[in-house]
């Protein structure tokens, strides 16, 4: 894994850098020492570390306006970081680079309840949306695993998912407006709380951006009416092979769950130990499959489920009876991740996306890829809408066993793009995937997205060596046929 080259130059003026920075953001906002610095040296993808040359914790808008101008005036590179929950390096810090944390930004500005939204700094985590609204009956529907940790501004910057995204979308779904800081110091609002924003949808642009256009610094959300009634099935297969199948069934019959999971035995196995959340240990797989709506809604849908399951052969079926139970039954995936690291010592958790009729050929494909690597891989999907996380058991303190997981993980991801999926579905690209971007984009389409990237960063400071396999000066980006320079790109220092 590969980012660019330190800036000596940049080393070098680190102390007058620390006083001007002190200067806009005084008393503790401002973190040099080794030691705190650690905090901040990885995120959730802890396979590569960096300690950023400071970090700046800034608590008002004109701070951060002031960081930035700073660092654009001096030359300087700019990691904006929220939870750090980024499962793909996204907030991987830079040796010659200011780590930008909006930590202090976590404040619920306003609840607009007469047009369904939000108003919320991005240091508010997700499911804090939801606690602020949900005395109401509302509630904020991405709910990602880490949602009791991570932050709506990460959200935005990698237009995060979750076990209800198959029918209530993704971030980029249910967002209406932000507020954002160029790296110029200049701040700029996209959309608001109206439906639809005229012009072009720079919204859309920047969700999913990965902190490579600009900084968010206030964001509207959509807030929707709880569902009147939530069940939830549990069916187990006896194969990986049957349940995919069982969830491209499932929609083809016109069926849109509030959420449908898949987990495989060794996922199953640790999240029951980890969770007791009553899934039954005698299958190969694991559907959760949600429906929400009128309680007679519910009851037919719930009836057409158990006729497909049973038809594609499932082995065990289970409703939810109670509000508690339901929870039980979500508490169990959504501690997946924490439940398969009692198993491992490691594990990378890959993410990409395929055509849901894939799944089956998928799975098997992956089991053989398994076996070819020689590591384990505990499987957890957001089935219904193709969305993959298989995790990859190794061991670091066995040398070599790194780069063979990173090898699997890659060849996970070019089988999803083999079968007409994509890199990612939530995750980002980050440093992770950044390298098997041409696997799916020719060197045109890099072309016309790094170009997006020059309109707002023209400069490449903000999360430099993210996304993209190769920079180019944007000076260089009117031709496709210009001679293109090329930043060296060492190795990340690797826990």
């Amino acid at each position: 894994m590969l980012m660019p080259a330190p800036d000596p130059k940049i080393l070098e003026q680190r102390e007058a850098l620390i006083a001007d920075l002190r200067r806009i953001v005084p008393g503790e906002g401002v973190i040099v020492d080794e030691r705190s610095l650690r905090a901040y040296e990885c995120d959730g993808l802890t396979a590569y570390r960096q300690l950023p040359l400071v970090a700046v914790l800034p608590s008002t808008i004109e701070q951060v306006s002031a960081v930035l101008k700073l660092c654009y005036e001096r030359g300087v590179n700019v990691v904006p970081r929220g939870a750090g929950t980024s499962l793909s390096g996204g907030a991987l810090p830079l040796a010659d680079g200011v780590l930008l944390g909006m930590g202090k930004f976590n404040k619920v500005l306003e609840v607009d309840w007469d047009n369904r939204c939000a108003v919320v700094q991005p240091g508010v985590t997700n499911l804090g949306i939801t606690r602020a609204v949900e005395h109401r009956g509302f509630y904020y529907a991405p709910d990602p695993s880490s949602q009791i940790a991570c932050t709506i501004g990460g959200n935005v910057a990698e237009n995060s998912g979750g076990v209800h995204s198959l029918k209530y979308g993704l971030t980029t779904n249910n967002i209406l407006g932000v507020q954002m800081v160029l790296i110029t110091g200049e701040v700029i609002r996209l959309g608001g709380k109206h439906l639809e924003a005229e012009g072009y949808d720079l919204l859309g642009v920047v969700c999913g951006s990965e902190g490579l256009l600009g900084v968010v610094t206030e964001v509207t959300v959509r807030i929707l009416p709880k569902p009147t009634t939530q069940r939830a099935v549990l069916a187990g297969f006896a194969t990986s092979e049957a349940a995919g199948d069982c969830v491209a069934k499932v929609i083809a019959a016109g069926i849109i769950p509030g959420g449908m999971e898949m987990m495989d035995r060794p996922a199953i196995h640790a999240a029951e130990d980890f969770v007791h959340a009553g899934y039954p240990r005698d299958v190969e797989a694991l559907l959760i499959i949600e429906l929400d709506g009128p309680p007679a809604e519910v009851d037919d849908l719930l009836s057409r489920v158990d006729l497909i399951a049973r038809g594609c052969g499932a082995v065990s079926l289970r409703v939810s009876e109670s509000e508690e139970e339901r929870l039980r039954f979500w508490a169990g995936r959504k501690a997946a991740f924490p439940a398969v690291g009692r198993i491992s010592p490691d594990y990378l958790c890959m993410d990409g996306t395929i055509p849901r009729k894939k799944l089956p050929e998928v799975l098997t494909r992956m089991a053989q890829l398994s076996e070819r690597h020689g590591l384990r891989v505990a499987n957890v999907f957001h089935a219904g809408d193709g969305n993959l996380h298989p995790l990859i058991l190794y061991d670091a303190n066995n040398p070599g066993e790194l780069e063979k997981a990173e090898e699997f993980g890659a060849d996970i991801l070019r089988l999803c793009v083999e079968v007409g999926g994509v890199l990612t579905g939530e995750h980002g690209v980050g440093v992770e995937k950044r390298d098997l971007m041409p696997a799916m984009f020719n060197e045109a389409d890099l072309a016309q997205q790094e170009r997006v990237k020059c309109a707002f960063d023209p400069d490449h400071r903000l999360n430099p060596g993210k996304v993209f396999p190769t920079l180019h000066r944007c000076a260089d980006m009117g031709a496709m046929h210009v001679s293109r320079g090329k930043l060296a790109f060492p190795d990340i220092p690797r826990f």
